[in-house]
């Protein structure tokens, strides 16, 4: 869709009965709602929105060659910077190539990584080679302590254990990660060859079965005793069948190896690039995914983490405004999904027009987004989440979050009014509006349950519309 300028997009949130009370703390690993399997709980019977922006050097530094790289992530920053914007969630990204050369930001090195590089040898990027039988302490022990600092300032944390970006360059701009990759036979000790771009991530060479099996188990290892853990197979990998027939043996493995674990942590699947289709995720036995489509409706099969990384690429985002950014946010949870924002954060060159940050302070021009997303998970805490569905047919923009009878949220993608069917309610419902997004909220005129109710916001530009039962 096309950003229409300055014209006022609103959101209606009709709430009745109970609003909820600020989040309590974790009682546990997240694991799908049996109530609402839309959503994740963490045993408080609570639903857990999760929304928030990642970046790429969430857990390895990297570094280009010849253009300006961002600067060394402060990590403690980077969680500040998610709280600010009320964000509870990121990807851990992971780069499995020490080093790619020739992508169109220059050649680009990644550190730390998983494997020890004791020699002897060197490997392409001149550093001695990898010893794939040893691991690196220094990884696992920066994911363990960024996890847990994420943990006591209640942000979960998706792990990336794989990366499609890390085996092959997806087309003529994205390098020849494959040459920096440990499994590539010029890179370990060990004798070991992945099979290239089309090998190493597919179960055709148990040797590398095995190993990648290694270090899955490893990284369980490191963190299955924390309670903001969840887990992501690959990001982007291709949509061939053995690349897809990995990925579910990944999923069922994790899942295997966790049974005996004194926790178990929720399991994701994101979309593969290119050529992905999202019924292969809802096919999978992941607990949850992130779809190639914009606007999907969560129809319970799947928690659905809709990222911009898949969904909406950046070069749209941009093109369409923050008006229009703002509006996809609210559109996705009105259909009962949680959004993320794949975040340039401080890089300034990792695609030209992408980002401008200055300094130490990211690109303003993405704080709506960034925002509307804190917006909604501040609203979602105030819902009974748990209780709510899509329900397109109880209001005429045909956006709309439900428990009928008791609890509405309206999205009017036009702004101004939208008639909303309260025929499930009675007595008269408390109003209330908020800004989408700085959450700021003005007292609405009561209404009256039992009928078809018309809603204007007070205010123009977008707007959230808070309505509740009187006790």
């Amino acid at each position: 869709m096309k950003t229409r300028g300055i014209q006022a997009w609103a959101i209606a949130v009709l709430l009745v009965a109970g609003m909820g009370s600020a989040a309590a703390p974790a009682r546990g690993p997240l694991h799908v709602s049996t109530r609402n399997p839309r959503y994740f709980t963490d045993g408080s019977g609570r639903a857990i929105l999760l929304t928030g922006s990642h970046t790429w050097s969430s857990l390895q530094d990297y570094a280009y060659a010849r253009q300006p790289s961002p600067p060394r992530l402060d990590y403690a920053a980077y969680l500040a910077f998610l709280r600010r914007h009320h964000h509870n969630f990121f990807r851990l990204w992971v780069w499995e190539s020490a080093f790619n050369p020739n992508a169109k930001q220059s050649t680009t090195y990644f550190d730390p990584m998983p494997y020890a590089r004791p020699g002897p040898g060197v490997a392409l990027d001149g550093n001695p080679r990898f010893d794939l039988a040893r691991f690196n302490p220094a990884y696992f022990a920066r994911m363990r302590r960024r996890i847990v600092a994420a943990r006591d300032r209640g942000i979960y944390v998706s792990v990336m254990l794989f990366n499609g970006f890390s085996i092959e360059g997806k087309g003529n701009d994205g390098g020849d990660p494959w040459q920096g990759h440990p499994l590539n036979a010029a890179n370990n000790v060990n004798g070991v060859e992945g099979g290239g771009s089309r090998g190493v991530h597919t179960l055709s060479n148990p040797a590398v079965t095995a190993l990648q099996e290694a270090y899955v188990r490893k990284v369980i290892d490191t963190v299955n005793d924390l309670d903001n853990v969840l887990y992501e197979i690959t990001n982007e990998d291709t949509a061939s069948p053995a690349e897809i027939a990995w990925q579910f043996y990944m999923i069922r493995f994790i899942k295997r190896y966790e049974a005996a674990k004194p926790w178990q942590h929720p399991v994701g699947m994101t979309v593969p690039w290119p050529g992905g289709d999202d019924e292969v995720l809802l096919a999978s036995s992941a607990d949850w995914i992130s779809p190639r489509a914009a606007l999907p409706t969560a129809d319970g099969r799947k928690v659905i983490l809709n990222d911009t990384d898949h969904s909406y690429f950046w070069i749209g985002l941009r093109q369409d405004g923050a008006a229009r950014q703002r509006a996809w946010v609210w559109e996705n949870f009105a259909r009962g999904n949680q959004c993320l924002f794949m975040d340039p954060y401080l890089d300034p060159s990792h695609d030209p027009g992408r980002n401008r940050p200055v300094g130490s302070q990211p690109d303003a021009y993405w704080d709506t987004l960034r925002d509307s997303l804190g917006a909604t998970r501040r609203v979602g805490e105030r819902m009974d989440l748990v209780a709510m569905s899509p329900h397109a047919e109880l209001a005429s923009t045909t956006f709309c979050l439900a428990n009928p009878g008791r609890e509405y949220l309206v999205y009017l993608p036009e702004g101004g009014r939208a008639t909303v069917d309260l025929t499930a309610a009675h007595g008269k419902l408390r109003a209330e509006w908020l800004h989408p997004t700085d959450g700021a909220r003005v007292r609405g005129e009561p209404a009256a349950g039992g009928g078809q109710r018309v809603f204007t916001a007070p205010f123009t530009g977008d707007a959230v519309l808070h309505v509740w039962s009187k006790p």
